[in-house]
């Protein structure tokens, strides 16, 4: 019997339906499965590291496992990606230019511009929702950094999400870093990761690293033959810098010589292994002022030996990477499928000037400085605690040097230190090395052109739509035939670049690029040309030379620009301009005992260059009573925060300056019912700190350094002092010290942004490096 017509439901059925079971037949519909024998697929990216910090690149560090990788497969010398994070990411992912895709900056601002979006658009494909449409599985764990940190609470749409973005599952931090011993917010999939306390022991690379080992355990356990595609994204190696004593130990004194010997001692590695051709030069250092490395020798004794110890840290945070991929490798050998799986180990932009050239007690303090140079007092410090958890720090910008070795400039710049970086690609049933293949390609490949060259090396198809709309078509271009063979050239022959001013463009073997000057007029470029076949170092200019080319790639630029949304160009204040619905994070809020932590940006814009009241309402039967202790609000962590706290009848106000920490307490009477904190501010970046019990005033604490930036980093606990301490004495003491009394809420009541006219330009600078 037919289906009568208005019987809407059985329209797409495949098989038929009569009044009975007898008269029917049955269909199934199934989810997208992959071609057999598809490989796996497991992208590791790196943050902020160099291209000479991994042994296939010159270093010295121990990384047995990328030694391994790089003599089965394939190493690329001229590979390329944007000067930093969030626009490196969002090309990896997507294989579209990273303007086109959204992100021409960190996922830090929002000044309301295209090529400035700062979160995927509805029509940009993902490298996981091509895979996942293919039949493949999908993980994703660590640093994200493509959500705009406006949009990372839980009140907030969660379209650039991970898991929103083709991943089945998620692990790590949405933010652009993280302390490795108390990250301020993990998410899990879609949720925040209700963490009180972190066990002791704890280290955020590894803890990542059993996250993405128990995801592919997990998927054999139910299924033995889906192929998956892994998405380690390292929070190392950004700062803070923070490692583990044992990874540390391994790497005591080996840096005494310091950077200039190994600089030269890398170069002359890289030049044995083939990555630079005979002739190739290294500039002695950075000279540039802002940018300049101090010569070694010129350092006294006490100055070389705490620089070095930073780089011990750098060495030992490598090494665990290293280790990290150690595991996965050996998993994938016991599970038999090392040979089918695609590994690809890269960086997301080179090495940084961070932490400014004496090295910084604090990564967030060292981009608030004003024109008083011992603003926090940050260094010298306590040499024992660098790459501790009591501690934030980042190394000298002449171990960024280092870093980028052979390069000039960092992270940041479009000049080879902050693009090209380490590309290893292992695939031994896919991309088997023969006898006379060296393993090394010498020819141009960019960011954007990994995803595509997955999918072919895959045979996957990338479909044309997403939700309904048409996706946006590659920018980049696969390199599977330059995997295969030595001999073959590039496809992809031309590149512009832009960041925050600094421009480049790549053509056929030439290369164009500015040196953007922040007190310049930024659409008026100082252009350097040079010719990378013969100089891959960037160190002659030949414009000069030959101003028809200068000109002819000026004239490129400028179009690939308009085509990718490049413009318009923003200074400083205008890029940090923020949409004026975020007013709402600065408006008063009652907060409840065992309200989750707040996330950080929400927490800080209570807080940011501004008067502050905080009041803990004690109300109850009879108000506060011997015996009644613990933490009543806490924000921050090790690297900066505040606290308030009744101990032993007294009340505490602590506060933590990046690491140095002050307090006040006084007797607490029986039968208070509000205690209130207010914080005012002073010039310098200062706030006094008023404590009052009741109505009346009782102790004060002056000239604190305002946390502004990025610190507090860990949010707004009430109750209790959640992760990471403010106070490293009181959580040795206490613990997370939970309330015991009757608290019924914490308000905070924020006053109007105050930034004297002589910090302003600090502000900026503040703001710029922050968000790197």
């Amino acid at each position: 019997m037919p289906v009568p017509p208005h019987a809407r439901g059985y329209a797409s059925f495949g098989g038929s339906a009569g009044r009975t079971s007898a008269e029917s037949t049955p269909d199934w519909t199934y989810p997208p499965t992959a071609p057999e024998g598809s490989p796996n697929i497991v992208v590791v990216l790196v943050d902020d590291m160099g291209y000479s910090d991994i042994g296939p690149y010159g270093s010295e560090i121990e990384t047995p496992t990328l030694d391994r990788l790089a003599a089965e497969g394939v190493r690329l010398s001229n590979y390329h990606t944007t000067p930093l994070c969030s626009p490196s990411r969002a090309a990896l992912l997507t294989g579209i230019n990273s303007h086109r895709a959204g992100f021409g900056f960190v996922a830090n601002a929002d000044p309301g511009y295209p090529g400035l979006r700062l979160e995927l658009a509805d029509d940009v494909l993902t490298l996981p929702e091509i895979l996942r449409g293919n039949g493949y599985a999908t993980y994703a764990v660590g640093k994200w950094h493509l959500v705009r940190d406006a949009t990372m609470n839980p009140s907030a749409h969660r379209d650039s999400w991970p898991t929103q973005r083709g991943f089945d599952r998620y692990y790590g931090s949405l933010e652009g870093l993280n302390s490795f011993y108390y990250p301020n917010q993990l998410v899990s999939d879609s949720s925040v990761v209700d963490v009180e306390e972190y066990p002791e022991g704890y280290y955020l690379t590894d803890d990542l690293t059993d996250k993405a080992l128990s995801y592919i355990k997990d998927l054999r356990a139910h299924d033995a033959d889906k192929p998956f595609f892994l998405y380690f994204a390292h929070v190392a190696m950004h700062g803070p810098l923070q490692a583990k004593a044992e990874d540390q130990a391994k790497y005591r004194g080996r840096y005494a010589e310091g950077w200039d010997e190994l600089r030269r001692r890398r170069f002359a590695e890289q030049l044995a292994q083939g990555l630079f051709p005979p002739g190739t030069e290294q500039k002695p250092r950075n000279t540039e002022p802002g940018y300049e490395a101090a010569e070694w020798d010129s350092l006294s004794a006490d100055e070389q030996r705490r620089y070095a110890k930073y780089m011990e840290v750098y060495a030992g945070m490598v090494d665990s990477i290293d280790q990290s991929l150690g595991r996965i490798v050996d998993l994938l050998e016991d599970l038999g499928e090392l040979d089918n799986t695609i590994i690809v180990f890269t960086s997301d932009n080179g090495g940084t000037a961070e932490g400014g050239p004496e090295g910084t007690r604090s990564y967030f303090a060292e981009f608030a400085h004003v024109d008083d140079p011992d603003w926090v007092g940050d260094v010298p410090h306590d040499e024992d605690l660098i790459g501790t958890a009591k501690l934030g720090v980042h190394y000298p910008r002449g171990w960024g040097q280092a870093s980028n070795t052979p390069f000039r400039f960092y992270k940041g710049q479009t000049f080879a230190g902050g693009v090209r970086v380490p590309l290893v690609v292992s695939w031994p049933k896919g991309l088997p090395r023969t006898d006379t293949d060296s393993g090394v390609r010498h020819e141009y490949a960019y960011v954007t052109d990994l995803a595509p060259t997955l999918l072919e090396l895959a045979g996957l198809d990338r479909p044309s739509v997403r939700n309904g709309l048409p996706a946006k078509d590659f920018d980049g271009v696969s390199a599977a035939e330059l995997l295969r063979d030595a001999a073959a050239p590039t496809r992809h022959t031309e590149q512009y670049s832009e960041m925050t001013g600094h421009r480049g463009f790549y053509r056929d073997g030439w290369k164009l690029l500015s040196l953007h000057d922040s007190d310049a007029d930024i659409d008026a470029p100082n252009w350097q040309l040079f010719d990378v076949r013969a100089d891959p170092t960037e160190l002659h200019d030949l414009s000069a030379q030959y101003p028809d080319k200068a000109a002819e790639l000026a004239a490129a630029w400028d179009e690939s620009a308009w085509a990718n949304t490049v413009f318009p160009l923003l200074t400083r204040a205008d890029l940090f301009r923020r949409r004026p619905e975020e007013a709402r994070f600065a408006a008063p809020v009652r907060l409840l005992p065992d309200t989750p932590t707040l996330e950080r940006y929400r927490s800080q814009r209570l807080i940011a260059y501004r008067d502050f009241t905080i009041t803990a309402d004690l109300t109850g039967a009879q108000g506060f009573q011997l015996g009644d202790e613990g933490v009543l609000v806490a924000h921050g962590d090790p690297l900066g925060g505040y606290v308030l706290y009744i101990e032993d009848g007294d009340v505490v106000l602590g506060v933590n300056s990046y690491g140095r920490y002050a307090s006040v307490g006084v007797p607490l009477p029986v039968g208070t019912r509000e205690i209130t904190v207010r914080a005012t501010v002073e010039p310098r970046l200062r706030w006094d700190f008023t404590l009052q019990v009741d109505d009346t005033p009782l102790a004060e604490l002056t000239d604190q350094v305002q946390l502004v930036g990025m610190a507090p980093w860990t949010g707004i606990s009430v109750g209790v002092d959640a992760r990471g301490p403010v106070s490293w004495d009181l959580r040795e003491r206490r613990g997370p010290f939970r309330y015991s009394g009757g608290l019924r809420a914490i308000t905070y009541t924020p006053g109007p942004i105050q930034v004297p006219q002589r910090t302003i330009e600090a502000v900026e600078r503040e703001a710029e490096y922050a968000a790197e």
